[in-house]
């Protein structure tokens, strides 16, 4: 099986590394050609520090590396038996390059975008057969992240589906199915992940290193804090997603974006590729020694980031936008959570998580904090998730 790629930036570099490392005959397009040697010699950096760690040997990382194809002509990936498109995250373009490829191609060829946030359905509507294109979400960096989000334009046939998911399993990922709804799993569960823990700094109930402290340390804690991930992710990047996000869910409070972050953008203090995010960098080292004095605001932030959490993995079951399982799959795998968000919500108790989002409710006024019918039902109910 042949594989083409389309953008040599470092998700597509990422995804070509993966497809070549499981002997697939891979062509990565570029339409400049700066970048394309640019995405090469880096491939060749990660290589030598692979062969180091014991990871591959000489001779199998000099067999990888030439059976990837590197290439400003779209027209390399005629013979491609799936096309992976990872470029920028606009739809114009998008729906242009899918529009090109289409003529280029077999008839068998599958179409798979690795769009983050935007409408599969929009995509594949450029396209005369519509029903070979599909999301196929990989996680940065591809390469090292489990996860792959595999999703449906309303128009792509089962068969499709099927056929990718086989793919990618073979691969080594862990897949999951979603719906073609704003923010697919990850990027909409993961929300208030951000946004909670940037609401209660501006609200002045911590800085961004206590909040991050706070949540890494607690058992089970996050591998990274919201601030420093945002910071990782990229604040334009970030940014861009959550409000896409709110658009698209019709301007929905859940996901509303915050004035903090849209100013970081503004004033192009991006995160760790500036120097400059929520923290400076190099970053200083910082331990909290917690008092007792501290620790109701501790618990505060450790609740409200996880209830909020909790809330929206149960809408997104409560929506059909995936099952129970992929939907904690997807948090646990995509973005490293310490255990699956509705196994979260059982072990704190349904009726708890009920409880807890309706006394923030009250306290702000704010329909961000709405419960989900499906916590709602379920309590009434005592049922669990498991």
């Amino acid at each position: 099986m042949k594989v083409g790629i389309i953008g040599a930036g470092t998700m597509g570099a990422g995804i070509a590394q993966v497809a070549a490392q499981n002997e697939h005959i891979t062509f990565v397009y570029d339409l400049k050609t700066e970048v394309l040697n640019s995405a090469q010699e880096r491939l060749k950096a990660t290589m030598v520090k692979l062969v180091a760690k014991g990871k591959f040997t000489e001779e199998s990382s000099v067999a990888l590396q030439q059976r990837i194809h590197w290439t400003d002509k779209l027209e390399d990936l005629k013979d491609c038996n799936i096309v992976i498109e990872a470029i920028v995250e606009n739809l114009d373009v998008k729906q242009s390059v899918f529009k090109s490829l289409e003529d280029i191609v077999s008839d068998t060829c599958i179409l798979a975008s690795n769009t983050s946030s935007l409408s599969l359905t929009s995509i594949a509507s450029a396209c005369k057969n519509s029903t070979r294109v599909l999301g196929v979400h990989f996680f940065n960096p591809a390469p090292i992240m489990k996860l792959v989000e595999i999703i449906p334009a309303l128009q792509t046939n089962e068969a499709i589906v099927k056929q990718t998911k086989e793919l990618i399993d073979a691969w080594g990922k862990v897949t999951v199915i979603a719906k073609d709804t704003p923010g697919f799993i990850v990027n909409k569960v993961a929300r208030p992940f951000y946004s909670e823990a940037i609401k209660m700094f501006e609200e002045g109930i911590g800085s961004p290193e206590l909040i991050d402290w706070t949540l890494t340390n607690d058992n089970p804690g996050f591998r990274m804090g919201p601030f420093t991930l945002t910071d990782l992710i990229g604040h334009d990047v970030n940014y861009k997603v959550t409000e896409t996000v709110w658009k698209s869910f019709y301007y929905d409070p859940r996901y509303k974006p915050s004035f903090s972050q849209k100013r970081l953008v503004e004033a192009n203090w991006l995160g760790r590729k500036t120097q400059r995010g929520f923290f400076t960098y190099p970053k200083a080292q910082v331990d909290f020694t917690p008092t007792a004095e501290m620790n109701d605001i501790l618990r505060e932030i450790k609740d409200r980031v996880v209830y909020m959490l909790i809330n929206e993995a149960a809408d997104t079951l409560f929506l059909n936008i995936a099952s129970r399982d992929d939907i904690d799959k997807a948090m646990k795998y995509g973005v490293n959570y310490p255990k699956g968000l509705l196994e979260w919500a059982d072990e704190k108790g349904i009726q708890n998580c009920v409880d807890y989002l309706d006394g923030l409710h009250k306290r702000f006024g704010d329909d961000r904090y709405r419960c989900s019918p499906l916590l709602r039902e379920m309590a009434a109910a005592n049922k669990k998730f498991y």
